[in-house]
């Protein structure tokens, strides 16, 4: 298999997106979820920075580019169905999310209710201009 062909493993979607899941490598906690293009993933790969595309902004999007919150990549795994991919990863600063939470999934569902279980670590006020 050549440099190139490990990209033709991945099982884009209609768009050419892949999901992408942060994980924390040292607690193994979920941060996010976003979607990758081939060039996300590709960069990604060489430069041991997430960076993901950005639906809402039609564009590559350099995890921290605005917050600083970079996740440094340690590990990229392709699931058994080549249609999702892991990243293992440091999370720069202990923020992942643009709440100014660690993780993007904080709440928990609770007698039938969503109830924030995560506190807001920053004032996203302070970390986006």
């Amino acid at each position: 298999m050549s440099a190139a062909d490990w990209l033709e493993a991945v099982k884009w979607d209609t768009a050419g997106l892949v999901a992408a899941v942060a994980q924390e490598a040292s607690s193994g906690r979920v941060l996010m979820v976003a979607w990758m293009n081939r060039e996300a993933l590709e960069q990604t790969a060489a430069t041991g920075r997430a960076i993901y595309w950005s639906r809402s902004r039609q564009r590559l999007w350099r995890k921290g580019e605005e917050s600083g919150h970079t996740q440094a990549v340690q590990e990229i795994r392709l699931d058994c169905d080549g249609d999702a991919i892991v990243l293992m990863v440091e999370q720069a600063g202990g923020i992942a999310c643009h709440t100014g939470r660690h993780s993007c999934f904080y709440s928990r569902l609770q007698d039938g209710q969503w109830v924030t279980v995560d506190p807001v670590l920053r004032d996203p006020s302070a970390i986006y201009s």
